[in-house]
């Protein structure tokens, strides 16, 4: 059984694992872009590849062109995963969801602000270029909706 965080607990590891996303995310998306040439890729194993693109959407090139729109929705989304948290930071592993979800929007407002796109890099077979933030964004999603499920199975609630 997880352990009840303390509220100051919780905040702390929440802005710590969110500092570690954004560190990690912008140092691997710094290294490709200066290491492989836009239109290159690199390829691995499995067939993916490394390349180095430019996102103006969100998820997948959703709203791309719309920079005031992705801007409110990434900023708007990110106030309402924090005033959740707020609110209830001392559920068991909430600030793991809340800090990959941080982290990771964080990650790609800082590409948005500094360049109007989001750097991505890792292009699977058959699936769109993505990068690490988008890794925490996805891993915070699906925790914070089990997290949510749990609690209200625990709460004997159905929808």
């Amino acid at each position: 059984m997880t352990s009840v965080p303390s509220r100051s607990e919780a905040w702390s590891a929440a802005l710590a694992l969110a500092a570690v996303v954004v560190v990690l995310d912008q140092s691997t998306k710094q290294l490709v872009a200066t290491s492989v040439t836009r239109g290159d890729s690199v390829r691995l194993p499995l067939g993916f590849e490394i390349v180095n693109v430019r996102n103006s959407g969100v998820a997948f090139g959703l709203l791309s062109g719309g920079e005031g729109l992705v801007l409110a929705f990434t900023l708007g989304t990110l106030a309402l995963v924090l005033a959740y948290f707020a609110l209830h930071s001392e559920r068991a592993g909430l600030w793991l969801s809340v800090g990959l979800l941080s982290g990771g929007a964080l990650g790609n407002l800082a590409d948005r602000v500094r360049t109007g796109t989001v750097i991505d890099f890792i292009d699977p077979p058959f699936w769109p270029a993505f990068n690490l933030a988008d890794v925490a964004i996805v891993a915070g999603v699906a925790m914070l909706a089990a997290i949510l499920t749990a609690h209200d199975v625990a709460d004997g609630r159905s929808h």
